[in-house]
């Protein structure tokens, strides 16, 4: 039976507190596409993805308007590229990357992510060419986000990849200077990637699922900042009630746009991803939810304390909301995409350091970070390193996007613009690693991998 009262709070919370549904993310396979010619493959791809998602970008329209949910983005994830360019050994990968474009363009999504390369325990036949064709790819697309899965907790870390990305990573910005080294910001390095992730731009469409499905990534830290605001004297318990309280509203509201989204494009629903997704517009913060519980400033001893209670609150309030949670799943904490971080970035209050500690307890810890120009690949890769050890010894998903802003130094400004928002130059450790890098070979898996 409707209740007056939770309408009401639903339409509050979308006018005046900046709820929303993220992302409807189609996954989309391409493993039947694989040809031993790469124009092939490329015209078998593009193909499937129009196929499939003709209808995504109307039926997200039609759905926002229906039940006046704002739907702000509609993606696709593929199977990672590196599978499907195996097939096709010499080929220009970064043709790949072309007709992952031209699809998205003919259906009108956001993005489209799974230019990919999962080599977590070494190379396969594909990985190679498309790792470093990544800079090239980024480069030449407008819709396309790479991502490279370097390290997990059943098999350890890749450090032949990890050295390999930070080369990348710098080649992507300098390859993108004039378009505000976007490149970068459109690549994720994982520890752990999950395989139904809905956000980019690490979203990719995994061997284990199924041909099609729908996935969707919630938001809502303007409505939990807001909630919190309600028990302006309460102990850290009713803090965490609150949370979940409001997590399981939130998370109720993605699954229904998700059940209706697969039932009207006749794809399987797959998960909802719980995670808090901030943006640059004011009350839209996670950093302001941490300063609600109690913080002069987000980066304020006690922050990691905060981000663990919220995290586990939101997943407890979430996974009773939903048939299905997947994804990442944790709390987003991306500088450049956060009104509060951005703030507490330019104090001085946060530090590279401390969202490294933050990451323990969230999914994307190193999240949308400028560091300045003259950052070496090696001080990138030992920042990837740092962070993949972090998820590899605590079992769960860890993500970095940097963003090497070249031509510029600490306390420099850098836009983004529209979600991607803007933020400091931040410093970094200026103490080489390279000799550690340059070792290469694979640190091992830790004891917690063997679980059999």
């Amino acid at each position: 039976m409707l209740n007056t009262k939770d309408i009401l709070e639903t339409i509050r919370m979308i006018q005046d507190e900046n709820l929303d549904i993220r992302t409807i993310t189609m996954g989309i396979s391409l493993l039947d596409c694989s040809r031993s010619d790469a124009s092939a493959a490329c015209d078998a791809i593009y193909d499937k993805i129009c196929r499939y998602a003709e209808k995504l970008v109307s039926t997200g329209e039609d759905i926002e308007r229906e039940y006046g949910i704002p739907i702000i983005n509609k993606r696709i994830a593929v199977t990672p590229i590196a599978m499907i360019a195996a097939a096709c050994p010499g080929a220009d990968t970064v043709r790949y990357a072309h007709a992952l474009d031209r699809a998205a363009e003919t259906v009108g999504v956001n993005f489209v992510g799974g230019y990919s390369a999962l080599v977590h325990k070494g190379f396969g036949p594909g990985d190679y060419a498309l790792i470093q064709s990544i800079p090239e790819a980024l480069a030449t697309t407008k819709k396309v986000c790479s991502s490279v899965n370097v390290g997990s907790t059943k098999a350890g870390i890749n450090m032949d990849a990890v050295q390999m990305m930070g080369r990348v990573i710098r080649e992507c910005a300098e390859k993108t200077v004039d378009d505000s080294y976007f490149g970068a910001a459109k690549l994720v390095v994982f520890c752990n990637a999950p395989e139904d992730n809905p956000f980019m731009a690490g979203a990719f469409h995994g061997a284990g699922e199924a041909d099609c499905v729908i996935n969707v990534g919630v938001s809502g830290p303007g409505v939990v900042r807001a909630a919190l605001e309600k028990v302006p004297d309460g102990d850290i318990t009713e803090v965490a009630d609150m949370i979940k309280k409001t997590a399981f509203k939130i998370t109720r509201m993605g699954q229904l746009v998700a059940k209706e989204a697969s039932k009207r494009l006749c794809v399987p629903f797959g998960i909802v991803d719980l995670s808090l997704a901030p943006t640059p517009a004011v009350g839209d913060s996670v950093a302001h939810i941490l300063e609600e519980m109690g913080l002069e400033r987000c980066g304020a001893h006690g922050t990691t304390a905060c981000l663990a209670l919220l995290n586990d609150a939101v997943k407890k309030g979430g996974v009773m909301a939903s048939s299905h949670v997947g994804g990442l799943s944790g709390a987003f904490i991306p500088v450049s995409e956060d009104a509060g971080m951005i703030e507490a970035a330019r104090c001085g209050a946060l530090s590279i350091e401390k969202l490294e500690a933050m990451t323990a307890v969230c999914s994307v810890g190193l999240d949308m970070i400028c560091v300045p120009g003259d950052t070496s690949a090696e001080i990138l890769s030992a920042i990837l390193a740092d962070e993949a050890a972090i998820g590899m010894v605590n079992s769960k998903t860890t993500a970095i996007r940097l963003i090497p802003a070249i031509g510029k130094k600490e306390g420099d400004e850098v836009e983004f613009g529209g979600l991607f928002g803007s933020g400091p130059v931040m410093s970094v450790n200026r103490y080489s690693p390279a000799k550690f890098i340059s070792r290469g070979g694979r640190i091992p898996a830790p004891m917690q991998s063997l679980k059999n």
